[in-house]
Parts: structure tokens; C-alpha cells; sequence
């Protein structure tokens, strides 16, 4: 025959449940109202980009159409094919625009989030990478609008043919097209250049290891090489002008991540020695 506690000493196995549901149901909010201000930020962001869309894609236009006049002689001209094509060019390069505005506000959004869950010294390590992503991404972007254009632009008006007694060959660019190929190549540069910064909080939480990313350094030059055909124009010079920085981004990773293991075994040693 089994014994039944009397009611007051049965666990309370409903209180547990609702505290434990109730932090949750807390974090879930917060959530919310998170990427719903987030949200709000990117669409404000957007709206005023749009109003500077012709701007901004003329900025964007400016190093690939002065190097094609500098090899022509003459302005390069850009067609669109379709009656709202032009309108919806700029309405994506608004959204395009407006995330690089709100971002350091939606960055601001996602630490405040995830901040109390963290120790004191976890978040002051945690702000160093939330400032040096969009730098590093940045830079992957001016390299492609003061290295890449141009050289893509030398390049491409460089095929044209005006001398052929059978037909000229002229380039004439859609406005989508560019603008599409603009943002894959800033998108690409810009992820590319997060290497030594994905690398270095890998090896910060002991994911990677300086020695295991030298012995990998080969497999590491055939992903990179593939990502590079991946993600620029089928040419080698643009797969280069990716492929060679990233190489070396990869390098700066490998020192980054071995400075880190110093650092930590000389914490250690001291633990250790008091």
C-alpha cells in the first residue's frame, strides 16, 4: 500500500512551472519590442534614404562611369528596359542605404538584449566586436568603390569593339544590373573583411586554435578561391582583387587568435603562481 504525502508536503510542481515560465515569457517580450523598434528604425532609415536614392546611386556610379569616360572619351550611358524598373532600383538601394543607417541602432538593440545575461567582463569584451564589424565592413566596401569599380570598369569598357568594319560593340549597362552587381560586391568585400574578426572570437571562446587554422591554411585558400568565383563577376581579376586580401585577412586571423592564447596562458601561469 502505498503512501500519499499529505497536500501540503507534495512538491509544488505548478509554482515551479510559472516561475520558470515567467522569465521567459519576460525575454520573449523584450524580444519583440526589440525587433519591432529595430524594425521601426530600418523603415524611418529607409524612407529617408529614398528621398537621396538618385544620390546615392549617382555616388555609387561615379568611380565605374569616370574611369569608362576616361578610356572612351565620351559619357557612359545606363538604360533601363522596363517602365518601373529605375523606381524600384532605388527603392532597393534605399533598404540597401537604410540598414547601414540604423545599424549601429539595431546593434545598440541586440546588446542591450542579450547585455544582462552576460558577466561584467563579458560585456566589455562583447563591445570591442559590436564596433569593429561595421568598421571592418566599411572597409570591405571602400575597397570595392575605390579599388574594385574601377578596375572593373577598365576591364569591361576595355572589351568594347568601335573600330570593326562589321559592327561597333558598345556596352550600355541596365541601372539594375549595376546596381545589383554593386551591392554583391560590397556585400561580399564587406562579409570577407569579418574574417579576423569571426576568427578572433572563435579562438576567443576556444572554438579554433592558431595551430589548427595553420594546418588548415590550404583548405582555407580552396574555400576562399571558391567563395571568391562565387560571389564576384566571372573574371579573374575580380576573384583576385577578393581572394587576395581575404588570404590575408586569414593570416591576420591566424596572429589575432595566437596573441589571444598568449595572453591567456600568461593569465594562467599567474593564477597559478599566486
Amino acid at each position: 500500500m502505498t503512501h500519499t504525502p499529505p497536500e501540503d508536503e507534495q512538491p509544488e510542481i505548478v509554482d515551479e512551472v510559472e516561475t520558470s515560465r515567467a522569465p521567459l515569457l519576460e525575454h520573449l517580450t523584450e524580444l519583440r519590442s526589440r525587433l519591432i523598434w529595430s524594425l521601426l528604425a530600418l523603415s524611418v532609415a529607409t524612407i529617408g534614404c529614398f528621398f537621396f536614392a538618385q544620390d546615392i546611386y549617382e555616388f555609387l556610379l561615379n568611380p565605374f562611369a569616370r574611369m569608362a569616360q576616361e578610356i572612351r572619351g565620351t559619357k557612359l550611358d545606363f538604360i533601363y528596359t522596363a517602365p518601373m524598373e529605375f523606381f524600384f532600383a532605388k527603392l532597393k538601394l534605399a533598404v540597401f542605404a537604410g540598414i547601414f543607417v540604423a545599424f549601429p541602432f539595431i546593434a545598440w538593440q541586440v546588446y542591450a538584449f542579450v547585455a544582462p545575461g552576460l558577466y561584467k567582463n563579458e560585456r566589455g569584451a562583447f563591445w570591442p566586436y559590436l564596433v569593429l564589424a561595421p568598421i571592418l565592413f566599411s572597409t570591405g566596401a571602400a575597397f570595392v568603390y575605390y579599388i574594385m569599380l574601377p578596375m572593373l570598369a577598365r576591364f569591361t569598357v576595355g572589351m568594347e569593339l568601335t573600330d570593326s568594319e562589321v559592327a561597333n560593340i558598345t556596352m550600355l549597362p541596365r541601372v539594375a544590373d549595376y546596381l545589383s552587381l554593386v551591392m554583391a560586391l560590397m556585400l561580399a568585400f564587406g562579409i570577407s573583411f569579418q574574417l579576423p574578426l569571426v576568427l578572433t572570437l572563435l579562438g576567443k571562446i576556444g572554438v579554433v586554435s592558431s595551430e589548427g587554422l595553420s594546418k588548415g591554411r590550404k583548405f582555407a585558400v580552396v574555400g576562399i578561391l571558391g567563395f571568391s568565383a562565387l560571389f564576384t563577376p566571372p573574371d579573374m581579376i575580380s576573384q583576385i582583387l577578393l581572394a587576395a586580401p581575404v588570404l590575408l585577412l586569414y593570416e591576420i586571423g591566424i596572429l589575432s587568435v595566437k596573441m589571444i592564447e598568449k595572453k591567456e596562458a600568461e593569465r594562467e601561469a599567474t593564477s597559478a603562481a599566486e
